[in-house]
């Protein structure tokens, strides 16, 4: 209970006095033309945060985790492909009120999008941004929401990526609390479901410090830890 009461106060705080910590964070981050990589709304929302233009296509839009499992694997290539619009999605609990494309094998879904033509304007747009950066400055997340296990995410720290970061609710045997943020469960939440990347993003601070990770391409654990 004082744990939940500590996490609400500072959320509170940090979104009473979000122009300072945002002008704080501005001014600290020497890193600015990184790619973060995020199967979700998390990514975007680091941007916003400090007000960089987007180095990459995942903008407003997710991937169910098979999908971004795929996309990991065999990244390079399929960001050579091209989208292909469907109608309907492979996954069963998916919504089909939104944009969803095929890259490859690869289904991605334009949740925040009003168009076919807008998504795929602004993810070739973003795509060239993002190549046009080094790999040795990309930055890779990944959570347990929408289809990702335990054993994803164990998988996900053996690739070959530089800068790697995972979240989920369970402590993962094998992975250091630099390597995976193990996020407090909130049990107001109906089946203590994860928190959807805007708000996770909100929550990140309280864990660990996103500026030195971007700066020093390592992670320091905040207030909360394994």
């Amino acid at each position: 209970m004082l744990i939940r009461l500590e996490i609400f106060i500072k959320r509170k705080l940090r979104q009473a006095f979000s122009s300072y910590y945002i002008k704080r964070d501005i001014a600290k981050l020497k890193n600015t033309n990184f790619v973060l990589i995020s199967r979700n709304c998390w990514g975007g929302q680091a941007y916003q945060w400090l007000g960089l233009p987007y180095n990459y296509p995942f903008v407003g839009l997710f991937l169910f985790g098979p999908c971004y499992m795929k996309l990991l694997r065999d990244f390079d290539s399929y960001m050579q492909m091209e989208l292909e619009f469907i109608e309907i999605s492979k996954y069963a609990d998916a919504y089909n009120n939104h944009p969803i494309a095929l890259l490859g094998d690869v289904e991605i879904h334009f949740q925040h999008y009003g168009s076919i033509e807008e998504a795929r304007e602004k993810w070739n747009r973003r795509k060239q941004r993002m190549l046009e950066i080094s790999k040795e400055n990309y930055f890779f997340t990944i959570c347990d929401r929408r289809e990702v296990s335990s054993l994803d995410i164990k998988e996900f720290h053996k690739m070959n990526f530089k800068n790697k970061l995972s979240f989920s609710f369970d402590k993962i045997e094998g992975l250091t609390n630099r390597q995976h943020i193990k996020f407090i469960r909130d049990p107001s939440k109906k089946n203590g479901s994860p928190p959807n990347g805007k708000k996770r993003f909100k929550l990140s601070f309280l864990y660990f410090d996103l500026i030195h990770w971007l700066n020093e391409e390592n992670v320091i654990r905040t207030r909360f830890k394994d």
